[in-house]
């Protein structure tokens, strides 16, 4: 291993088409030169003339990504740059009765390096809210030179050979990504759930009061100017080369203009651009998790420009007004934007944290709301007002089995057999006396065939007065309490009806309160706008379920019956559906009972009773 030296920054090699994964920053020491391979996200930031302190192991003339420090000379500290950042991580999910783990996420938060990454990045955005019919990345085949936009890596139409990535197209060069990564994973999941994106505070912000009146500049009322400035704003070099240099080519004047934007940019705060969650994991706090990981790697690397302290961390986000990951992460809302976008800062200094409880104590408007935006609008149910009773219920299953539509040649068979036709009875349920307490969670487990869907069945047919055999006890009597609204999914039988709206017009519907509605989306898992304007059918099948969970809770049922819960999702999504629907039954004051042969969902779901249902009678196992 070679000492750490000091070494001037004489250039950066950085080829547009590939920088955000690969580019090289120059050096010389005397007459020594040396080149480090990084990302050109990293490599851009450096201006000529500066020092660094680099220390590398093994071969020093053929440095390589992963056998070198990069330090940077900021004035008052050595500030790591390479490796880029990453940080490993444990999420235990605990039981909301007993605090026990149910299970855990192993993960790696670490700054985008490959390609790879990227790619992973633009199948995440596009779970995020762009437009259905939006491109969001650029593709590029340096071989003929050619230039695309698409959602998938596509092909060269000339050499037919994988187009290489280039860029998100709503980024910005001074983007910066943290990806997170799930180690340990099961072959089915996938290896990225989720990432943010980092940029420079915004150019310019106005606010919009409630009387629509606008405050320009608003935050240089309230911060120094110089904790925003100058930031990263190609537009207003581009005006200036445009005035400079009339006629000249106006793409050489853009990579002019951002390269200027880059060298200039030198701010104390930084803006979180996006926070994306891989859409079979929301609702598992994941969003609040990458928020903190995200101001963790701001702070000590002093992201994006990695130059002067961070004193803040500003975010414009609608979605803040309908999930509290941003608060719970410690970020305050101070106003909203001329275009009625809420804003939220997090204090990373003491005089930052100052200046915001003042802006709160002195500010008309923010005085009212002190920094909250979040006002949860789901409430509890009415709870049933006492218990569901089974009083001696009894159930037989009957059918006739002939040989009436077989052909002839089968009907010989079965007739040499002995069999012609035969009367099937059996008691599904016999003198069966249960009670249900208001409130409680009950699994009703078995085998196929048992009777968990006609006890289900019953439910439904002493709620909804029913005259279809069916749903009626053969004899006995099962009394509800008076104030029960029962709602039910039973596959193939009783289904929400969607008819053709999206997800966000059918809970809507229900609901009526737009509010209200994207909080029971958010409770369920189903936290980006993309989703919301999805329909049934074009949701997977985890979010497809969660989507029928939305529907269930905002009936507004205090009793609700699923039938087969989980029954078609793998183990893991599973686990993660079964704890957010216990968690949200008990917040809600529900009475829930779900039928399931899914042993790891019934274990997260946690109910207050486990019953086996089988030959005619039922068994408490919990």
């Amino acid at each position: 291993m070679l000492g750490m030296h000091r070494w001037t920054v004489i250039g950066k090699d950085i080829q547009r088409w590939r920088y955000r994964w690969y580019g090289r920053l120059l050096l010389a020491r005397g007459s020594e030169a040396l080149a480090l391979p990084m990302t050109g996200t990293v490599a851009q930031w450096f201006r000529l003339g500066e020092e660094v302190e680099v220390e590398i192991e093994g071969d020093a003339e053929r440095p390589e990504f992963d056998n070198y420090r990069l330090f940077r000379e900021t004035g008052d500290v050595l500030l790591p740059v390479w490796p880029v950042y990453e940080q490993a991580i444990e999420l235990a999910r605990r039981s909301p009765v007993t605090g026990e783990v149910l299970y855990t996420y192993r993960l790696r938060l670490r700054e985008a390096t490959h390609e790879s990454d990227y790619v992973a990045i633009v199948d995440m955005e596009q779970h995020h809210y762009a437009a259905e019919a939006s491109l969001l990345a650029a593709w590029y085949c340096p071989q003929d030179g050619i230039a695309t936009r698409a959602n998938l890596r596509p092909r060269c139409p000339c050499c037919r050979q994988p187009m290489r990535f280039r860029d998100l197209v709503d980024a910005t060069r001074a983007s910066r990504f943290l990806v997170a990564e799930l180690i340990d994973r099961q072959p089915y999941e996938p290896k990225f759930i989720g990432y943010v994106r980092v940029d420079p505070p915004l150019p310019i912000m106005h606010r919009r009061l409630p009387s629509s009146e606008l405050q320009r500049h608003i935050r240089s009322r309230v911060f120094p100017p110089e904790w925003f400035a100058p930031t990263y704003w190609p537009e207003r070099h581009f005006r200036e080369l445009s005035r400079e240099r009339p006629g000249a080519d106006r793409a050489a004047l853009w990579a002019e203009a951002e390269e200027g934007a880059l060298q200039e940019c030198d701010t104390q705060g930084a803006r979180i651009a996006r926070v994306v969650v891989h859409p079979d994991y929301r609702g598992e706090g994941l969003g609040y998790t990458l928020v903190e990981c995200a101001v963790q790697w701001v702070v000590s690397r002093r992201i994006p420009e990695m130059r002067r302290p961070k004193a803040l961390v500003e975010t414009v986000a609608m979605m803040a007004r309908y999930n509290p990951f941003f608060e719970r992460a410690g970020f305050r809302y101070l106003w909203d934007t001329a275009s009625g976008r809420p804003v939220l800062f997090r204090a990373l200094t003491v005089e930052a944290e100052v200046r915001i409880e003042q802006f709160l104590d002195s500010d008309p408007v923010a005085s009212q709301h002190r920094g909250r935006l979040y006002r949860p609008a789901l409430e509890p149910v009415e709870a049933l007002a006492g218990p569901i009773r089974f009083e001696r219920v009894t159930k037989v299953y009957r059918d006739e089995l002939s040989l009436r539509r077989l052909p002839d040649v089968l009907k010989h068979v079965l007739r040499a057999f002995g069999v012609e036709r035969r009367v099937i009875e059996k008691y599904v349920l016999r003198n069966l006396n249960l009670e249900i307490a208001s409130g409680e969670i009950v699994a009703l487990t078995g085998a196929s065939g048992a009777g968990k869907t006609t006890l289900l069945r019953l439910l439904c047919g002493a709620v909804s007065k029913q005259s279809d055999p069916r749903y009626l006890p053969d004899s006995g009597r099962l009394l509800v309490p008076a104030n029960t609204h029962a709602v039910a999914f039973l596959p193939g039988e009783i289904e929400p009806d969607f008819a053709g709206r999206s997800v966000l017009e059918a809970v809507y519907s229900l609901v009526g309160d737009e509010v209200v509605a994207i909080e029971i989306l958010n409770a369920v898992g189903l936290s980006d706008a993309v989703l919301f304007r999805a329909t049934l059918d074009q949701l997977s099948t985890g979010q497809r379920e969660r989507a029928l969970l939305a529907y269930l809770l905002a009936t507004g049922s205090n009793l609700v019956l699923i039938d087969e819960f989980c029954a078609h999702l793998d183990a893991l999504l599973a686990q993660r559906v079964a704890r957010k629907l216990g968690a949200l039954a008990r917040r809600l004051d529900l009475t829930l009972v779900v039928s399931s042969h899914r042993q790891e969902a019934l274990a997260t779901l946690e109910p207050d009773r486990t019953l086996l249902v089988g030959y005619g009678g039922i068994a408490s196992l919990t």
